[in-house]
């Protein structure tokens, strides 16, 4: 029957894992039927998925991470530990186009909070509305050009046993590739937190 914690839709998906092929086409392999995101790379067959576009990211892989949150919202103990990471991840992996200044420094700062000041996860949404509060002008930071290896894909392939081990490692490449702004973000967050 699978793991209950787990939404319907993303337990189905999970039961059986698509082969990572499945994912990441070479460029040569790509056809109109596939799709390729323009914020993380992530290579996937074109689907009837319809999405906003708020961040900088295709409709497929907006599906994959939508169902990646469903799952941790479904799994309390899972949410805690890392839901925080897994939003801030993508959305600062998916930055640029239409994706505002105030959302990538509000996810950066998350990011940074988590990987170096070490808060838990679940204590950062309060620090944020705070910053948010206390910040009128909002610096904007040019986007890596390389996101890095790991996508919201591999969170969905983890399966439950290794969601919450894979999301800290992709939030930890995520924000690595941020490196060029990483003592503006902390900077930002010291004006704000004082500690």
């Amino acid at each position: 029957m699978g793991d209950p914690t787990i939404p319907g839709r993303a337990r189905r998906r999970l039961r059986r894992p698509v082969p990572e092929r499945c994912f990441r086409y070479t460029p040569a392999r790509m056809s109109a039927a596939e799709t390729t995101c323009p914020g993380c790379g992530l290579q996937m067959p074109r689907g009837q998925a319809t999405y906003d576009g708020s961040f900088h990211a295709s409709p497929e892989c907006w599906s994959v991470f939508t169902e990646v949150i469903g799952a941790e919202f479904g799994n309390a103990p899972l949410f805690g530990l890392v839901h925080q990471l897994t939003v801030d991840a993508y959305a600062v992996q998916h930055a640029g186009g239409p994706h505002p200044d105030k959302s990538v420094d509000v996810h950066l700062t998350g990011l940074h909070l988590v990987l170096e000041r070490g808060l838990r996860p679940v204590d950062v949404p309060l620090r944020l509305q705070r910053l948010v509060a206390a910040t009128h002008a909002w610096p904007h930071f040019d986007p890596p050009v390389a996101r890095g290896k790991l996508t919201v894909a591999d969170i969905a392939l983890a399966g439950p046993a290794g969601h919450a081990e894979t999301v800290r490692r992709w939030a930890a490449e995520t924000w690595q590739r941020w490196n060029a702004h990483h003592a503006a973000v902390a900077e930002m967050a010291c004006k704000t937190f004082g500690d």
